[in-house]
């Protein structure tokens, strides 16, 4: 694939909504930022906080979710912001939010892309890093079929599949799905894939003082006749969905990938850990295009 330049937006734009977990109203606004600068997020809410960079360094461990944190300032679940940024191609942005957790929306990232898109993408004139898988990384999770595993690709792209089984019993079929991320396939088969769980994940949650602004109207969940009160916009949404994460996590890496990413049953934690491995894997090592910068 030929080296591409790095990308800002145009001008600011701005989400707003509840947030998910705490059911805060939050005010989001993406604005440009210069070359090199990369993604970072910004707590206004938070006197003197400083910018917390999206890099893989920066997370703290979470339960189904990914944060990142600095000097004791926690943005959480910012999965869906990165996904919009990394599947558009957006390098450089300073996300500012009001609040501990960007808005919910309806638990896709297509209220972030479609803001992002208005603002308008431009070009910095910058050759944007690439790493390029050139050997096997596998990482494995508690469970032996909890995998995510990444080989070289051909064609210098990043292409994900994505495989979910939660079993015979389970109200959510088994399925797979496979893309190459690129911003047009990312629009159009991934961004508006909802964030799922099942309903006593849901009760669980919410004993836990979560999502109590939250109703099935507003993201996924599944009981054991299939999903309540709302409708599945593909068969396979889940298995996009859970693509839509991998995106998201993967811009953990501060620089673009290329390679075969086959997650099986992986989920954020995996994801992130993943993306070490593959940075410790390649760190000795230099080629054309390839971020080498510690995270």
């Amino acid at each position: 694939m030929k080296q591409r330049s790095q990308q800002t937006i145009a001008r600011a734009a701005v989400v707003a909504g509840v947030g998910f977990l705490t059911g805060a109203d939050i005010r989001l606004r993406f604005l440009p930022a210069a070359a090199g600068h990369g993604v970072a997020f910004l707590r206004t809410d938070k006197l003197c906080a400083p910018p917390i960079p999206a890099l893989v360094s920066y997370t703290i461990p979470r339960a189904r979710r990914t944060a990142i944190a600095r000097c004791g300032i926690v943005v959480e679940m910012v999965e869906h912001v990165l996904a919009a940024l990394a599947g558009l191609r957006i390098d450089n942005c300073l996300v500012e939010l009001d609040g501990p957790e960007p808005p919910g929306c309806d638990g896709s990232s297509q209220a972030f892309v479609e803001s992002l898109l208005d603002a308008g993408i431009v070009d910095l004139g910058t050759s944007r890093d690439r790493l390029e898988l050139r050997q096997k990384v596998v990482v494995q999770g508690e469970e032996a079929d909890q995998t995510v595993c990444g080989s070289p690709a051909d064609d210098g792209q990043l292409h994900i599949r994505y495989s979910l089984d939660y079993g015979a019993d389970s109200p959510i079929q088994s399925q797979n799905y496979e893309v190459a991320v690129t911003p047009q396939n990312f629009i159009d088969q991934i961004a508006f894939a909802r964030t799922f769980l099942l309903e006593h994940e849901a009760h669980a949650l919410r004993s836990q003082g979560y999502g109590k602004r939250t109703t099935p109207r507003d993201l996924l969940i599944f009981g054991k006749e299939g999903v309540i009160d709302n409708a599945l916009r593909c068969p396979d949404e889940c298995a996009r969905h859970k693509i839509l994460d991998c995106i998201g996590d993967l811009a953990l890496a501060g620089c673009d990938l290329s390679g075969a990413v086959d997650a099986r049953r992986s989920g954020h934690q995996l994801n992130a850990e993943f993306v070490r491995r593959v940075k410790l894997a390649h760190a000795e090592t230099v080629w054309p295009g390839v971020s080498l910068k510690a995270a």
